[in-house]
């Protein structure tokens, strides 16, 4: 796993040779340069790791993925910001079958350092609202379900954010006053 600037440096020194072996009138090796270049210049901004979590995710092999998670050490000097939040987000993803405060202190850096595609920050904010309900934070859940109606624009969590909205209703909240209501009703009949 390289440090992101590292593959910065590569990338140039690899696009320098390519430079070097065009001037040379080796056409053959400098174009093997520019794919190479271009391939450590995608894996900056797209991940490998995370790329071979996604697609373990694909096939439901939780375990495998969050293994390809793992190998990211270090997730702020290897990541740019918008991988991070992918990272996060997958990393949510994983601990929300096991540990739901741990899947919501990342689905909430996750959402904070931004995902680039509308579905994910929805399925982000969809599960945070979840997470807030069963915490018993009805108007936080409400808000956060609101917005992940806004992020979901192709419709493809509709039925999910229906799901949680008829959940919603049916659970009948408890009294937050704890029966301090009651007193004060009491207080104001005499």
């Amino acid at each position: 796993m390289f440090n992101k600037n590292i593959k910065l440096v590569l990338t140039l020194l690899i696009f320098a040779g390519a430079t070097y072996q065009f001037i040379e009138s080796n056409i053959g090796n400098g174009i093997s340069l520019l794919f190479l270049g271009v391939l450590v210049l995608v894996l900056y901004f797209k991940n490998e790791f995370i790329l071979l979590a996604f697609l373990k995710l694909r096939k439901q092999d939780f375990e495998g993925a969050n293994r390809w998670l793992d190998r990211i050490k270090n997730p702020e000097g290897a990541l740019v910001k918008k991988q991070q939040g992918y990272y996060n987000y997958l990393k949510g993803i994983m601990s929300s079958q096991t540990n739901m405060n741990e899947a919501e202190r990342y689905f909430k850096t996750a959402v904070s350092l931004g995902l680039s595609m509308g579905h994910d920050m929805a399925m982000a904010k969809l599960n945070l609202a979840g997470i807030a309900f069963s915490k018993m934070r009805k108007q936080e859940a409400e808000v956060l379900l609101k917005e992940a109606e806004a992020h979901d624009k192709r419709g493809l969590l509709k039925e999910q954010i229906q799901m949680v909205k008829s959940q919603m209703k049916k659970t009948q909240m408890p009294n937050q006053h704890f029966g301090g209501n009651r007193q004060m009703r009491r207080k104001n009949q005499r």
